[in-house]
Formats: C-alpha cells, structure tokens, sequence
C-alpha cells in the first residue's frame, strides 16, 4: 500500500502545475520609445503594467481608446499602459513617425509608445520571449491588441486576447485588484 501511494504521489507531481521561475522580472527590461528615448521598466516598479501590441491597420485599432481612458483612469493609481506597435500580422505597415502621428491625431495617445518591433518569433524583443518562457503560450500574441499584465511585483499577473476590451469588465477587475496588491 506505501508503494502505491508513493507511486501515486510522484506520477501526480509531473501533472501539477509548477510556478514559473522567474530568473528574471518585468521590470529588468527596457524598450526604445517612438521617439527613440529609452522606457526602462525600473522606473515603474511600484506599478500595474499593461504591455499591449498595437496597430494602426487592425480590426482591434479602437481599443487605443480604452487604453487611453484606462491609462487616465488609473495612472494616478500607478498603472501604466505601454503600446508596442508591430507589423508581425502585416497591419503596421507604417514609419514610426506615421504611427505616433496615426496615434496622436487618432486617439490622443498620452501612455508610451516603443518603436515598432517583432513581438513573436526569433526576433520578438527579450520582454516578448520572456513573458511566454515564464507564463507560457497564452503570453505570446496571436494577433494585434493582445494584452500582459504585469503585476507590482514584476511577474505576469494576466494574459487577454485581442478580442478582450480593455474596459471589459474582467480586464478592468484585474487592474483594481493588482492595483490593490
């Protein structure tokens, strides 16, 4: 009967799910801005950071304005919204100087913007590859608008597809709960 349970026991143990280990924290990284000045996560190391990848040409685009009135709401509350524009899904097509004009005449876009940058694959920044080694697939974006969110304590809190609103109800839950943390 001991053997069995140890038996039991250790064939469980490689279907639980195991933590992440973290070797690294979000607030490690650094990404270029649109106008090419450096947005350090260290600087925001108290805060809820959503790092969205962003395009101008996607059926998603009017989600800036829920990021913008989110960043407003609760910037004051320490969350940061930072938008990575992308064309890895062929939607931004542009210079980075066509998108922070596209952002700004378009959304009055306040929160960071980074250059344009691959998020998937073997070119996708170090955030991008990090966040999916640390909270797996559902990290990794399948399409535009896809949302992380980092918790104060520089681990992914979060993942929400593109077709999850940022004043959805469930992502605008989490950021006060984080918020609270």
């Amino acid at each position: 009967m001991k053997k069995i349970l140890i038996i039991a026991i250790v064939m469980f143990s490689f279907f639980s799910k195991t933590n992440a280990g973290y070797e690294q924290l979000a607030h490690e990284f650094s990404f270029k801005s649109i106008d090419g000045e450096k947005i350090d996560l260290r600087n925001y190391k108290d805060n809820v950071i959503v790092v969205v990848n962003v395009a101008s040409r996607c059926g998603f685009t009017n989600q800036y304005e829920d990021l913008q009135n989110l960043w407003s709401k609760y910037k004051s509350k320490n969350l940061v919204v930072i938008g990575v524009p992308t064309n890895n899904f062929k939607q931004e097509p542009g210079s980075n100087k066509d998108i922070k004009e596209f952002c700004e005449t378009n959304f009055n876009i306040g929160f960071p913007i980074t250059e344009k940058m691959d998020v998937i694959g073997g070119n996708a920044h170090p955030f991008f590859k990090w966040a999916k080694e640390n909270h797996g697939r559902s990290a990794v974006p399948k399409w535009n608008f896809h949302k992380i969110i980092i918790g104060r304590d520089g681990k992914v809190a979060d993942t929400f597809a593109s077709i999850t609103k940022p004043s959805s109800k469930k992502f605008v839950n989490l950021i006060e709960e984080e918020i609270k943390n």
